[in-house]
């Protein structure tokens, strides 16, 4: 048809066309429900089976954001999510891969959202940020402290905005916040938190690699052990997790936390359950607030100079109104971090906070794990006169994984 279009004819087409309206749809123009592509936030989701699926498919959901791209060690879960973002922008772009590198080394990706098994966390965190990321991270953040402090440093060295994902810690606890911020139950003297245990060592026999796994890429940092499928229950193992002290410590002991002002510093004495001065894991702040993990009525309990506190009197108590600084922008914690992203503002559950909350939960770990007390110094984020707890501050990473 072009080899037969006259010099003519073609001038008769291009002016018909020229007077023809020129229809351009409102979403390429950010005219419509969506801005337009030069003003969206592009993100990759990394680590996509259970809570990361549950965080992508709601990022994808806000109207300034564009997925790009997802990356899963496991074949399942990454085709899934490809097919949920290319259903939902209704076409086939969205690129699936195996290595996070893919991902966090692409110049055209603004941020990524992290939702890996938690040895994973801080080693993708930074490279992200070192290749001008900003990161949205589930909780737990860290896998250790010195891990934390490490993340600390690189965010200040390169500037990039670090959200953590422990969103109950305002989602849920934001009631007993205003309670104890607003003065309602007087000075507190000890807090009572419910969450589960430390994780433990794994000898677990070997079995075949389940078909479409990278195992090699889901141990990473961590040291190298044989397939066993009770392994993908990560939360169970140490060299993976601290367990249900960090998973669900990073909320509860986060809210008891936030709520007592304690958020950016730590303890100086923590001692194990010992059946007779201490009936459960101890933490002693130098204000002499006591913090216990177990003896909540629900998940937590609060005692104070006027009145004690529990989930239940939520139902029947009404919270003193006091303004207290928490989410910006979109009312959740996802769209705290968009909002941040675009400001240049510190997210609510910036890195500072997420990793002394992390740190909490480790020491306990770390006393558990010894089974005896222990004494910290929350300025130099060490223990006292104690070098085999000091050894348990950092794990070694695998090569080449050693990011941090």
């Amino acid at each position: 048809m072009i080899r037969n279009l006259s010099r003519r004819n073609f001038l008769r087409v291009a002016l018909a066309s020229a007077a023809a309206p020129l229809v351009i749809p409102a979403n390429v123009l950010g005219l419509g429900d969506r801005p337009a592509p030069s003003n969206r936030l592009v993100f990759g989701s990394i680590g996509v089976g259970g809570r990361g699926s549950g965080n992508t498919r709601t990022l994808v959901g806000f109207s300034e954001v564009q997925v790009v791209a997802v990356c899963d060690v496991r074949e399942d879960r990454r085709a899934a999510m490809k097919a949920y973002v290319d259903k939902h922008y209704g076409n086939s772009s969205c690129a699936a891969v195996n290595d996070f590198r893919q991902i966090t080394r692409r110049d055209d990706i603004d941020a990524v959202i992290i939702g890996t098994p938690d040895h994973w966390h801080v080693p993708i965190a930074v490279d992200a940020m070192r290749h001008g990321k900003d990161v949205f991270c589930e909780k737990p953040e860290t896998l250790t402290i010195r891990e934390g402090q490490q993340l600390i440093e690189v965010v200040r060295r390169t500037g990039r905005v670090y959200s953590g994902g422990s969103q109950r810690v305002w989602g849920d606890y934001n009631w007993f916040h205003r309670m104890v911020r607003g003065g309602a139950i007087g000075e507190v003297k000890e807090v009572w938190v419910n969450v589960g245990g430390p994780s433990r060592p794994s000898n677990l026999p070997e079995e075949p690699v389940m078909p479409g796994l990278d195992w090699e890429m889901w141990l990473g940092p961590a040291p190298w052990v044989p397939f066993n499928e009770k392994l993908l229950y990560f939360r169970t193992w140490r060299d993976y997790s601290g367990g249900g002290m960090t998973d669900w410590g990073a909320h509860t002991f986060g809210g008891a936390l936030f709520a007592c002002n304690l958020h950016m510093t730590g303890p100086v004495e923590i001692h194990p359950p010992d059946g007779k001065d201490y009936p459960y894991l101890t933490y002693i702040f130098a204000n002499g607030i006591r913090i216990y993990h177990g003896g909540a009525t629900g998940r937590l309990r609060f005692r104070g100079t006027k009145a004690e506190i529990s989930d239940a009197d939520a139902k029947r108590i009404v919270a003193p109104k006091i303004f207290i600084p928490n989410y910006k922008g979109g009312g959740t914690l996802l769209g705290d971090f968009l909002h941040c992203v675009r400001t240049r503002q510190r997210p609510f559950r910036h890195v500072e906070t997420v990793h002394r909350t992390a740190s909490f939960c480790h020491l306990g770990n770390i006393a558990y794990w010894l089974n005896r007390p222990l004494k910290w110094d929350p300025l130099k984020e060490q223990f006292i006169g104690d070098d085999e707890a000091n050894r348990w501050l950092s794990r070694p990473a695998r090569a080449p994984w050693q990011f941090v």
